[in-house]
C-alpha cells in the first residue's frame, strides 16, 4: 500500500473503532504529520474542519498558518484559524502545549480532535519519560484515545506521513523548532533515536512503542484496582488507612495519587506520595508529622495522620 493510502486507511480503521462518527476536527500545524491527516481524513470520507493554531512565536507564523489552512481547503476540510497567546510558565514548550490545546478544545464544538502524533512521537515520549524516572505511569506513552483527543497515527512512521505528502502533492511547512537542538526531544529525534537504531539494527521505535502500550495496558488494570481500594477507604477529606495498608505497594501508591488529585493537592510527584505513604506507618501521628501537598496563596494544604485515618487540613502559611 502507498503511504496515502496507508495514512487513509489507518484514519477510517481509527474512526470506526472508537465510533467517531462523521464529523471530525484535524489540529494541523502545516507539519507533515497533520496535513498528511488531514488528507487522510478527508480521504476516509470524514466531514474535517481543520483548526490551525498560530503560536504567534516566530516570524511569519500567521502566513504559515494562512498556507495550511490553503492547503487544507483545497484537500476539502473547512478551516478555523486559532490565533493564541502563549505564555512562559512550565518552559516555551509546556506554555505553547497549553495554549494549543485550549484552543483546540474551545473550539471542537462537541466534535473529536484528531491529532498527528506518529510512531516515532510516541517512541520520544517513551524516553523522556524513561529519562524522568517517574515510574510506569511516564513510559506509558500517548493514548490513541482518551476522548476528545484522538491519534489515529500511533502505528504510522514519520517517514510515513512525509511520503504521503509527496505523493498528494502536498508541501508541508517544517517548523525550525523541530530543528532547534535547544529541546530535548529534538535531540532525541536527531540523535538518540538514529543512534538506537543503528546499535540494535532497527526496531526501536516500533519496540519502544509495543512497550508503551504494555505498560498502559497494566496501569489501566492497577488503576481499576487502586480505584477500588479507595472506594473502600473511603473519598474526601478523610481516609482509612486500613483498605491501603493491606494493597500492594503499585496500587497503594496510585490509589493515594488519586486521593491527593480529588482533595485539591497541585500534581503529586513520586516523593510527595511517598511521603504520604509514609504516614501509613504506626508510628506515624498527627501530633508529629504532616506533609505539604500544596495550597493556594496564604493556605498550606497538609495530609496529617490521626488514629487510623489520613485527614486533609489547610494552614496558614
Amino acid at each position: 500500500m502507498d503511504s496515502a493510502g496507508l495514512v487513509r486507511r489507518a484514519v477510517a480503521d481509527f474512526a470506526a473503532a472508537h465510533r467517531l462518527g462523521t464529523e471530525v476536527c484535524v489540529a494541523l500545524s502545516g507539519g507533515p504529520d497533520s496535513l498528511a491527516l488531514t488528507a487522510g481524513a478527508v480521504g476516509a470520507g470524514l466531514d474535517v474542519t481543520a483548526l490551525v493554531v498560530d503560536h504567534g512565536l516566530q516570524p511569519g507564523s500567521a502566513q504559515v498558518a494562512v498556507t495550511a489552512a490553503d492547503a487544507a481547503v483545497a484537500l476539502g476540510a473547512r478551516v478555523e484559524v486559532l490565533p493564541v497567546r502563549v505564555g512562559r510558565r512550565g518552559g516555551l514548550e509546556a506554555a505553547a502545549r497549553d495554549a494549543r490545546y485550549a484552543a483546540l478544545g474551545g473550539a471542537r464544538d462537541g466534535r473529536p480532535v484528531l491529532l498527528g502524533h506518529t510512531a516515532d512521537d510516541q517512541a520520544e515520549t517513551v524516553l523522556l519519560g524513561l529519562a524522568r524516572g517517574s515510574g510506569a505511569r511516564s513510559i506509558a506513552g500517548m493514548r490513541a484515545w482518551k476522548e476528545p483527543w484522538g491519534r489515529p497515527f500511533l502505528g504510522v512512521r514519520r517517514h510515513q506521513t512525509l511520503g504521503a505528502c509527496t505523493e498528494l502533492g502536498l508541501a508541508p511547512h517544517h517548523d525550525p523548532h523541530n530543528r532547534d537542538p535547544r529541546f530535548t526531544r529534538v535531540r532525541l529525534r536527531s540523535e538518540v533515536l538514529p543512534l538506537l537504531e543503528d546499535v540494535l539494527h532497527g526496531g526501536a521505535v516500533e519496540a519502544l512503542c509495543r512497550t508503551a502500550e504494555g505498560v498502559r495496558a497494566d496501569n489501566d488494570a492497577l488503576d481499576g484496582w487502586a480505584s477500588r481500594v479507595l472506594a473502600e477507604a473511603g473519598r474526601g477529606d478523610s481516609l482509612a488507612i486500613g483498605p491501603l495498608r493491606d494493597a500492594p505497594p503499585a496500587v497503594r501508591m496510585r490509589a493515594l495519587r488519586s486521593w491527593l488529585l480529588d482533595i485539591g493537592a497541585t500534581e503529586p510527584t513520586h516523593r510527595v506520595i511517598s511521603s504520604v505513604a509514609g504516614l501509613l506507618d504506626a508510628a506515624a501521628t498527627a501530633d508529629r508529622t504532616q506533609i505539604a501537598v500544596g495550597g493556594d496563596p496564604g493556605v498550606r494544604r497538609v495530609v496529617v495522620r490521626s488514629g487510623e485515618t489520613l485527614t486533609v487540613r489547610l494552614t496558614a502559611r
